[in-house]
């Protein structure tokens, strides 16, 4: 739906920059334009053909998915609409076009300008990327300090003999709800973490409710999580922060760490407590939140599931409110992504008083560990003007 009304709009908006060249051809003399009866000069007809030019320039960057095309949007709005103005009883519908391109535009400035989500993701994600890579591989000596399990898992990971993991950067696409009955939104996400003592998570999703945009961003760092959900990249949603945000974006720090980086478990803060030969427990510490977790593998060695009951599920709405529930994510669909083997489907369930259900389906569609930056553009898949 998305990339269908990019197209439509850009569209309409290069058609709507082509009609400005009647305006060019009649003043510069280059054909009698009988659709505009009122006179243009040659100097105004300079005019009509650069608005004519830049109007379809906007239409085309759009089109292209240039992430700062909003700027030459902006003008062309504007100039369109002054020679619009000139000639107002012939070329007064045009004003509808400009109408559907001001839009445009200023959802463009709002999802992909300085002060926007990506804007700051790509800002906080270069940042946390900034820090020192480790020196050394992953090496059995390693995974002797792991629970036997564990280190099966890690080894698993075809981990071995390859760089420790500090960093990781993770693309994902799958559909998201607020509760059993809600529907259903497709997203695609992109998700950076560091890992070690002082971790950070940044995320970013785009995810699409009744064909309109909404923007997801979390980020937890230094020990502080907040959340912040946005439709249309323009009108608040949520907005949430706080300690119960924070235990519970440790329980997810700790579940990326599983999942997406089993080489980085090796100095993690975690206390394993072996509970049968396909069963651990682990305690996870940072700051002032140690939380728990049950994890279990297949005869494979494979993690197959992620269970903690110390997360909180955050209400929608205006007034928000956290509430204790269990929280799962059964993974399945192993394959190799880059250098690694690793769950690539996975879910997150809630068990509440309605019993469980899945809020989350995911795949993982590519992960880069010890990246130095995110790199020109830090795509997030197809929901964006």
């Amino acid at each position: 739906m998305r990339t269908t009304v990019r197209w439509v709009v850009g569209f309409v908006v290069v058609v709507h920059g082509a009609i400005h060249v009647l305006g060019a051809a009649k003043g510069l003399g280059w054909a009698d334009v009988t659709q505009l009866a009122e006179p243009i000069g040659s100097g105004l007809g300079l005019v009509w053909l650069a608005a004519a030019v830049v109007t379809i320039a906007a239409g085309v960057l759009l089109l292209v998915r240039v992430r700062w095309w909003w700027i030459i949007g902006a003008v062309a709005v504007a100039s369109s609409q002054v020679v619009i103005v000139t000639s107002w009883a012939d070329a007064k519908t045009g004003t509808l076009a400009n109408v559907l391109l001001l839009f445009a535009v200023v959802y463009g400035w709002a999802s992909q300008g300085p002060q926007g989500a990506r804007a700051e993701y790509r800002r906080r994600a270069n940042a946390a990327l900034d820090v020192d890579r480790p020196a050394g591989v992953v090496t059995e000596a390693g995974l002797e300090l792991l629970p036997p399990s564990v280190a099966a898992y890690v080894r698993q990971s075809g981990a071995l003999g390859q760089p420790l993991v500090q960093t990781s950067r993770a693309r994902f696409h799958g559909r998201i709800r607020g509760g059993p009955a809600k529907p259903w939104m497709t997203f695609t996400g992109e998700q950076v973490n560091t890992y070690g003592r002082q971790p950070d998570r940044l995320f970013l999703m785009d995810a699409e409710l009744f064909g309109l945009p909404v923007e997801v961003l979390h980020a937890y760092e230094a020990g502080a999580a907040t959340m912040r959900v946005r439709a249309l990249s323009l009108f608040p949603m949520v907005n949430a922060s706080g300690p119960e945000m924070d235990r519970a974006e440790t329980v997810t720090i700790f579940n990326d760490l599983c999942i997406l980086a089993p080489a980085a478990l090796i100095d993690a803060p975690v206390t394993w407590h072996v509970l049968d030969d396909h069963h651990v427990r682990g305690s996870y510490t940072y700051g002032a939140n140690t939380i728990a977790a049950e994890l279990s593998f297949n005869d494979d060695h494979e993690l197959i599931d992620f269970v903690s009951d110390d997360r909180t599920a955050v209400s929608s709405g205006g007034d928000l409110s956290f509430t204790s529930q269990r929280w799962s994510t059964p993974i399945s669909g192993y394959r190799e992504v880059g250098v690694v083997r690793l769950g690539t489907i996975g879910e997150a369930h809630w068990h509440g008083p309605e019993g469980e259900f899945a809020y989350l389906e995911y795949h993982l569609d590519e992960i880069t560990y010890n990246p130095t930056e995110l790199g020109q553009r830090a795509r997030t898949g197809h929901h964006d003007l």
